[in-house]
């Protein structure tokens, strides 16, 4: 084990791991307020995510992408952490994740598309 450079490789893959988490939270926040004063029915958006308003969708959306392209970090950390991490797999990581983090602030907020598709392209 690489303790310094392995330590560091981790922290990338639990920062990864806490964009979802805020996302999540985000997302938590969104809904239930609406699902509680009822301007959304639970009914409605069993099946659909149609009903949601666009605020929602982003943030929906930027949380679902958590769960695509970053799979391939925690795949390539595995592998890396088996292996014996080097400093470059360190700085690749980290970048990924800043690309990952401002491809979700700019999928949650502005969407947008032009920005957002240099973000991931970026990673």
């Amino acid at each position: 084990m690489n303790q310094p450079y392995d330590l560091w490789l981790i922290g990338a893959l639990l920062t990864q791991g806490a964009i979802a988490l805020v996302l999540l939270l985000v997302l938590g926040l969104i809904r239930v307020p609406l699902v509680m004063t009822r301007k959304i029915a639970l009914k409605d958006v069993a099946l659909s995510r149609e009903p949601w308003p666009e605020h929602e969708k982003r943030v929906s959306n930027a949380f679902d992408n958590q769960f695509q392209l970053p799979l391939l970090l925690y795949v390539g950390g595995a592998i890396s952490l088996h292996f014996g991490t080097i400093w470059i797999e360190i700085v690749i990581a980290w970048l990924f994740v800043a690309t990952r983090l401002i491809h979700a602030l700019v999928f949650a907020t502005t969407n947008n598309v032009t920005q957002r598709f240099f973000a991931y392209t970026a990673g």
